[in-house]
């Protein structure tokens, strides 16, 4: 039976907030080990969705990265995102801008050009094979060191030409921005747009520094920015992005419920707030997923959902080619509901 917000998917919308490694669905896992040798812990596809089962991010982690095992040629990264792209597309999804960790696969003894060049195997490719223009974004691991975020960053430098910008992901408590200063200045020099995860469990301080020391454009997540009404007046004023993930939200427990989530205050406030699902093989759903939630549960109107989609394109890294920006956004205004 049709549900009445499955229109959703269709909705013209760009997802901002997407880790290629968090879309590695159960099935494909098992594909993956089988083709490359590695014993999974896990005896089907069954047990392993068990697992999804998160007490907080550090859990969720721990199982994202050792997931990662399976990824080892240049075949599986582009295998990888070649099933994101067509679960995207078929959400209504028309850019995507795509995380990616080096460190993770780099630690493994893999090399980054292994992890680029089977990622742009898919991605170059995706506007005639999918539908969907791309942009790679490539992020350092705030609980690694910063000396390894600068080796990184010199190690991505043969590859420059198909990564737009940087950011920074993974636990953040502990781990404040200032951190990275170095690499974000050097990123910077470098040309390459600045992003970061700041205010999912970190405090909204870390927004504050992720824009004052970082230099970020968009705030990955910036739940937190509610708890401090100067901050909220500044991102407001200052037009910043919020790429927020409602179902990911829910499931890593940084809200209880999704009817609990602020979306619609956050939208209220006049905030660019935008709408992503982050990992959604481990979350619940991809970005058409996270439309059609939060209609159903937080009552969002068409013109709000609209809003949302408009907000998507508008914050995205597309300033070299604004004749595909506008024809995005005419796609948005001519979204008729139903």
């Amino acid at each position: 039976m049709k549900r009445p917000y499955d229109e959703l998917m269709s909705l013209p919308k760009a997802e901002l907030h997407l880790h290629i490694e968090g879309t590695l669905e159960p099935e494909l896992a098992f594909e993956l080990a089988a083709r490359n040798g590695v014993t999974l812990p896990y005896a089907d596809t069954d047990e392993l969705r068990e697992a999804y089962r998160f007490e907080d991010l550090q859990s969720f982690l721990n199982l994202y990265y050792e997931l990662m095992a399976v990824l080892r040629t240049e075949r599986d990264f582009e295998d990888l995102a070649n099933a994101y792209l067509a679960r995207a597309a078929a959400q209504g999804v028309r850019h995507a801008e795509i995380f990616f960790d080096p460190q993770a696969h780099t630690s493994r003894g893999l090399d980054i050009g292994t992890v680029v060049e089977g990622l742009w195997r898919a991605l170059g490719s995706s506007e005639a094979n999918h539908g969907v223009s791309t942009r790679l974004i490539l992020c350092f691991l705030r609980d690694e060191s910063a000396e390894s975020a600068l080796a990184t960053l010199d190690a991505a430098k043969p590859y420059l030409d198909r990564i737009t910008g940087v950011g920074l992901d993974s636990a953040e408590v502990g781990h404040p921005p200032v951190k990275f200063r170095e690499v974000y200045e050097a990123a910077a020099a470098l040309g390459l747009r600045r992003v970061a995860h700041a205010g999912e469990e970190g405090p909204p301080e870390y927004i504050t520094e992720a824009l004052d020391v970082l230099g970020v454009e968009r705030v990955d997540h910036g739940l937190r920015c509610v708890e401090d009404p100067a901050l909220v007046e500044r991102l407001v004023r200052d037009r910043v992005p919020l790429t927020l993930c409602p179902l990911s939200n829910v499931r890593l427990r940084t809200v209880d419920t999704l009817a609990d989530h602020p979306l619609p205050a956050m939208l209220d406030a006049g905030l660019m707030c935008t709408v992503n699902s982050d990992d959604p093989a481990y979350f619940g759903g991809y970005a058409g997923d996270n439309f059609d939630a939060v209609r159903a549960t937080l009552g969002l109107t068409g013109e709000r959902l609209r809003e949302l989609a408009r907000n998507s394109f508008l914050a995205s890294f597309l300033e070299d080619d604004e004749e595909l920006r506008a024809r995005y956004l005419a796609e948005v205004e001519a979204y008729t509901f139903g």
